[in-house]
């Protein structure tokens, strides 16, 4: 007669050979990408972002100077405005802060004239320039671009609101 004992092990060793082996993966071509595939689209992307890169930092160039000018409007409104209410434009000393904050000796300030409270940077984080009296009318406002300095070319020339409105001028 067959015992218990041996049935249970007869069993358990067929249930250990009826077991999935796991897969060795295959040494063939399809198991990844070689090293000339992985190269070729190293490449082409290489290839791609020398073509586009340029484009798209001219277009950030771009969209600073055009920031810049907006900003520029803004002011000019803004002191259209203080001038409404105090009947002159902030000295060169109290300068574009007298737009937010009162300044002694103006009595009708009905401030703040910009949002925010406070005079913000440039696009490339250089405060503007402001003097009143200017030299071509009332005030002038400047940035000096790019580069922060005076003069330049390209990003780095300097933009103020007579510029920009002879711009918008043209535009029309």
């Amino acid at each position: 007669m067959i015992s218990r004992n041996s049935i249970i092990e007869a069993f358990s060793t067929r249930a250990g050979r009826d077991r999935a082996q796991p897969q060795q993966p295959r040494r063939s071509g399809e198991a990844g990408f070689t090293l000339v595939e992985m190269l070729v689209v190293i490449a082409i992307i290489g290839l791609i972002m020398g073509l586009i890169g340029p484009r798209v930092l001219n277009y950030l160039s771009e969209s600073k100077v055009k920031t810049a000018r907006i900003q520029l409007q803004s002011f000019s409104s803004a002191l259209d405005l203080f001038y409404l209410d105090a009947g002159r434009f902030p000295s060169t000393a109290e300068g574009l802060a007298a737009l937010v904050r009162r300044t002694p000796g103006v009595a009708a300030w009905n401030g703040p004239y910009l949002k925010g409270g406070n005079v913000p940077n440039d696009p490339w984080n250089h405060p503007y320039l402001y003097r009143s009296p200017g030299e071509h009318g009332p005030y002038d406002i400047v940035s000096y671009g790019s580069d922060g300095q005076e003069g330049g070319s390209g990003t780095s020339a300097d933009i103020s609101l007579e510029k920009t409105t002879a711009a918008n001028n043209d535009q029309q």
